[in-house]
Order: C-alpha cells, then structure tokens, then sequence
C-alpha cells in the first residue's frame, strides 16, 4: 500500500469550514484522513465515488492523478473551495520580479 506516496500527486489545498479550515492534501494518507475525519457531509454521490477511488489508488488500481481528479469533483459538491499547488523543487529559485511588476 503507498499510503505516503505524493511523486504523482499533485498537492491541493482545501478550504473547509470550521477550526480546521484549511488543510493540504500531499499524499494519498492525507487524502484518505481529509475524507474520514475533516470531510463536512459523508453522503454524497462524489464523496462516495472519492472514498472508493482513495482505496482503489493507495492499492494500485488507480493512479493517484486519477483519484486527484475524483476528490476534486467530490469537493465541488460539497462546496469546498480548492486551489491546486505546485510545489518549488529543491535548490530552484524563482525569478525575481521587482515590486512595481507584482
């Protein structure tokens, strides 16, 4: 099982409701404790397809960009905000943009 796995996951970040409002999603683990523990409704045709999907890839039978694709149309239905992330790789810099260009 790659329950930690995140090479081919690209990280999103969650806007919830409530005292964990923001939460982001770097490995399958994550993913599988956003929806178990911090997921606002568990009754949805989405959330459900997610929580199957979320199995299905932390076994293999998915690949993790595909069940991404999945938990992001189960956050849709449950009305949660998203934002995809595309983390710095180590030792790359990123050009500097002088402040008036910002």
């Amino acid at each position: 099982m790659c329950w930690n796995t995140s090479s081919a996951f690209t990280p999103v970040g969650f806007a919830l409701r409530g005292p964990k409002s923001r939460k982001i999603v770097w490995t399958l683990g994550d993913a599988a404790r956003l929806l178990m523990n911090d997921w606002p409704c568990d009754d949805g045709e989405e959330y459900m397809a997610a929580v199957k999907a979320c199995v299905d890839a932390i076994t293999g039978k998915i690949s993790p960009e595909q069940f991404r694709e999945v938990l992001l149309r189960a956050a849709d239905e449950a009305g949660i905000r998203t934002l995809s992330l595309v983390p710095q790789r180590m030792g790359e810099r990123r050009p500097h943009v002088p402040p008036m260009m910002r």
